[in-house]
């Protein structure tokens, strides 16, 4: 809606200001005019957004009190955040750059300040973890990153080094203002991987030569004038932690010795050997495996512990302790199996804890429920592992608890170990845990072994996904099974409905006690829980169930009403983000079989299940099953028929040279996509039939050559069948990225213009013509003519991450292109802005068909977005299914976040709106209803008085 039309008049005495207050009132006014909102009411009704951050590369407790709250991490995903360590939720969140300009190399935290270097050294951040606000930003020297740690001064920590490949730099923590850089000598030849703050004067940065020798050099805090520097032999493939008063320590399993080497010793240090042998540790060794050595600094101003984890297994690992003397080593405590170590500091204890597993299996149905459910319909086996607590100067166990873990095969192995100790008032030990499996899920453990809370990081980084129809259930079943049977007689077939009628009246009540009896307690105690009788399809087909593919390779089922998980598989042995591709081969529709999706990896071409009759049905249309292959790199499109035999023949072939353009993007048109009308009636009341070939291909195309002038974005329309090249279409002087939809008989391409620095949008529309070559089959390869297309340009003025169209039940619904937006909305653009027969001068022909004039802005009006304030963070696909309402198209945005609700193209015109006033129309109805009779009696009375006169 627009505002009206608004005329200021001035005459020659009023003042500039005044007219200058008035403008701004106009422009206000018309602000407050167009703007819309989503209703309170509305929020959240039917659509729901779940946040995530990714696999997680650093973690940090806040304080190390039983009452702290907040937890932090850093992950793959470029973004820092805070969680609430006691429900999981996100507190908050920042997402910074994609790709490596915005990885985060390190996190330090200390007291309220988190420190962060990112970008492979690029910059040097502080956050405030109380809000999670900036407090500054340094811009560092050009270098890659290697190490960084906290320097403290009289037991104050009041700077942090930074050290680069060819530099060392020194930072006030208040401020981040630079205090000295210098640069490492000999950084062509030495390789400087570690930085140590050895006390209150000097810093100390070790660098190593490969097969020659380890160079240690120490700075001064003041100017950064080199004290010293010495070298001594190196060790080859060694692992190396410093431990005590600055040594460092290293494992070399070529000897399978431990090596200790004083850092800030006067002389020329030299190594001391450990043989593995002596600690009787050797024998123990996996073949094959690299020792890993695992120390501790409790406190940024204080030395590191002089005990240490040494790793010598997959789930094999022995606490060590260096004694004073600096030379010998004791062995405090085996641990095997273990699955993880840490080391976790509250007050003056420090305790080592070990995660250990159990040879228990229970059968629960959620890792986060702390009551078990035994045998419920949806359990999976947990196993039971063991969380201890270890004196860190004795080995002394503190603490032994139980804690029952997913097995593999919903999680996978744990992967990372973050250790929470507090002191309780009894001044014994408590602890929290953070696990993070193989999957990238974060499990919270408390004491005494209670999962508090998970979350699925994998769906941070969603490759493909379904929505499957759910299952019916046992009365719509028996309902179903009335059709399609033959007739046992009439009343038979009476009997069966009036029973089929008993069971959904029984059902209907036991809903109604339900509501009853639910609506007599808090909403708290409610539990809406997920169970075989929710699990059904509801009235109009609204839910589904959300089949999602994840790159970590974990599979999930998704409620679509609720965002909850149903089930979840992981796939431990897929390589992380292969290419998968998810095939629904059978829905609910094939009753009373059930649902079946195929999860496609590479792998050669099979079929499956290969049973005998399955085999034997593809052998029967062989003849008909034709399918295509893309070799990117080669610049090969190749078309294959199947054989009787199952075997495969290519029957065409298309190869565009690489050396010139490379296929970036190829996609056909969706199976369930129905198309309602066959052709567009004209303003002069013909017909113009659209190409609709089920078979056509888009392959999009970029050049390689990346010059502004020369680079262009080609796209071909290909027949599927016969490799017959329907359509060309170049556009000059553009590049990608190209985001394109295909649907019925058009493609709708975007693509960046070099020349004009702009965002496009192109369509292309095919139509056969006035006349339609065959009303009733579609075939290939009986295809004498080439069809019309119609081409037209717009300029779009943003740029987009992702684009779909809407899909409905029987496509009569108009259809609308979603498109994914940087800043997280999510647009729903009427495809009849991209028509290319808008007409630049208005006809009386271009009147009737309602065509919009032609202009060349594609405009983004703020009341098409449909997710208004519930952005997705990067999204890079957009989902879309059909449902049981023809105007109800069902959207699932997924990115960084995942974001489900429903969009109505041509508004719910099946569906009566919400505020329908039901009271107002019954008591009309019943009221005319009762007029009506007491009219009927009236006529009869004074038909029959007239009758006697």
């Amino acid at each position: 809606m627009y505002p009206p039309s608004l005329v200021v008049t001035f005459t020659k005495k009023s003042s500039v200001k005044m007219a200058k207050l008035t403008s701004l009132f106009v422009i206000s006014l018309s602000f407050f005019c167009i703007s819309e909102a989503v209703f309170e009411d509305q929020v959240g009704k039917f659509d729901w957004r779940q946040q995530y951050v990714g696999k997680t590369l650093f973690a940090h407790f806040e304080s190390n009190t039983q009452s702290s709250k907040k937890m932090f991490v850093a992950t793959d995903k470029n973004i820092f955040a805070s969680f609430n360590s006691r429900t999981g939720d996100l507190l908050w969140r920042h997402v910074d750059k994609t790709g490596p300009e915005g990885s985060i190399d390190i996190l330090l935290l200390h007291g309220q300040d988190a420190l962060m270097v990112v970008g492979d050294g690029r910059l040097l951040r502080s956050w405030d973890t109380n809000i999670g606000g900036l407090n500054w930003e340094a811009v560092l020297d050009t270098g890659s990153f290697q190490a960084a740690c906290f320097v403290a001064i009289q037991d104050t920590v009041k700077l942090v080094a930074v050290l680069k490949k060819a530099a060392l730099s020194l930072h006030y923590l208040s401020n981040g203002h630079q205090k000295w850089v210098e640069n490492l000598p000999d950084s062509d030849a030495v390789q400087y991987q570690a930085v140590y703050s050895g006390g209150e004067e000097e810093v100390y940065v070790l660098g190593v030569v490969p097969n020659s020798h380890l160079t240690i050099i120490a700075y001064s805090l003041e100017d950064g004038e080199i004290i010293k520097q010495v070298t001594t032999l190196a060790l080859v493939e060694s692992s190396c932690v410093v431990v005590g008063q600055g040594v460092l320590m290293c494992v070399d399993p070529a000897t399978l010795a431990l090596y200790t080497l004083p850092i800030q010793a006067e002389e020329t240090p030299e190594f001391s050997q450990i043989l593995l042998q002596v600690l009787y540790l050797s024998p123990t060794v996996s073949p094959g495996f690299q020792p890993v050595l695992v120390s501790s600094q409790p406190h940024p101003a204080r030395s590191p512990l002089s005990e240490f984890f040494l790793q010598l297994g997959p789930d094999h690992h022995v606490l060590l302790q260096l004694n004073a003397d600096g030379y010998t080593i004791a062995p405090l405590r085996d641990f095997q199996p273990a699955f993880l170590v840490s080391f976790a500091t509250t007050g003056k204890k420090t305790v080592a804890a070990v995660m250990t597993p159990k040879n228990e299996t229970v059968m629960l149905r959620h890792s986060c429920d702390p009551n078990p459910r035994w045998l419920s319909p949806l359990s999976f086996p947990l196993q039971a592992c063991a969380i201890n607590l270890f004196s860190v100067d004795s080995g002394r166990r503190l603490l032994d608890t139980t804690v029952l873990f997913p097995l593999e095969l919903n999680g996978g192995k744990p992967h990372a170990l973050y250790v929470h100790a507090f002191l309780k008032k009894d001044d014994s030990v408590g602890y929290r845990v953070l696990v993070q499996t193989q999957d990238h899920a974060l499990t919270f453990i408390q004491q005494p072994g209670r999962v508090v809370w998970t979350r699925e990081e994998a769906l941070a980084d969603v490759v493909t996904m379904e929505m499957v129809d759910l299952p019916l259930t046992g009365t719509q079943a028996e309902l179903e099974g009335e059709f399609g049977k033959k007739a046992d007689g009439l009343f038979p077939m009476v009997l069966k409905r009036l029973s089929s009628q008993v069971t959904l009246l029984q059902a209907w009540l036991a809903h109604l006690w339900k509501l009853f009896y639910e609506a007599r307690k808090p909403r708290g105690q409610v539990k809406n829980e997920v169970t075989i009788e929710t699990l059904s399809r509801d009235e109009f087909n609204l839910q589904k169930m959300m089949v999602m593919v994840t790159a970590s390779g974990k599979l999930f089922g998704i409620d679509s009403k609720s965002g909850s998980i149903l089930w979840k598989h992981y796939l431990e042995n897929v390589q992380p983000n292969a290419a998968f591709k998810l095939i629904v081969q059978r829905t609910t529709a094939h009753f009373p079989h059930p649902p079946q999706c195929t999860l496609l990896i590479k792998d050669k071409v099979t079929a499956f299940p290969s049973t005998k009759n399955v085999l034997q049905q593809l052998q029967e249309m062989a003849s008909s099953i034709f399918f295509y292959l893309i070799r990117s790199d080669q610049g090969n499109l190749s078309g294959f028929r199947l054989r009787k035999d199952l075997s495969t023949e290519r029957i065409w072939e298309v190869v565009l040279p690489t050396e010139v353009q490379k296929i970036v993007a190829v996609k056909g048109k969706r199976p369930n996509e129905h198309v309602h009308s066959q052709g567009r009636v004209m303003g002069d009341r013909s017909v113009l039939y659209k190409y609709l070939n089920p078979n056509l291909l888009a392959v999009v195309t970029e050049s390689t050559d990346t010059h502004p002038e020369r680079a262009f974005v080609g796209v071909f329309l290909v027949d599927g069948v016969t490799g017959r090249i329907i359509h060309e279409a170049v556009q000059r002087k553009a590049r990608g990225p190209v985001h394109f939809v295909h649907s019925e008989n058009w493609v709708v391409y975007e693509y960046w213009n070099t020349k004009s620095r702009r965002n496009e949008f192109s369509v292309l529309e095919l139509f056969e013509g006035t006349e339609l070559y065959n009303s009733t089959v579609f075939s290939s390869l009986d295809r004498p003519h080439l069809p019309q297309v119609l081409q037209q340009t717009y300029i779009f003025p943003s740029p987009i991450t992702t684009m779909e169209a809407t899909l409905t039940e029987k496509g009569i619904t108009s259809r609308h292109l979603l498109v994914g937006l940087p800043s997280g909305a999510i647009l729903s653009l009427p495809k009849m802005f991209l028509d290319p027969r808008r007409p630049e001068v208005v006809t009386e022909h271009s009147r009737e068909e309602n065509l919009i004039p032609y202009a060349p802005e594609m405009p983004i009006r703020t009341e098409w977005f449909i997710n208004y304030n519930q952005t997705v963070a990067r999204v890079k696909g957009i989902y879309t299914a059909p449902s049981g309402l023809e105007s109800t198209c069902l959207v699932v945005a997924y990115g960084l976040d995942i974001y489900q609700t429903r969009v109505y193209p041509s508004k719910q015109f099946d569906v009566l709106k919400d505020d329908y006033d039901y009271v107002l129309i019954s008591s009309v109805l019943f009221a005319l209803f009762f007029a009506t009779m007491i009219s009927k009696r009236l006529a009869q009375v004074k038909l029959l008085n007239r009758a006697w006169r």
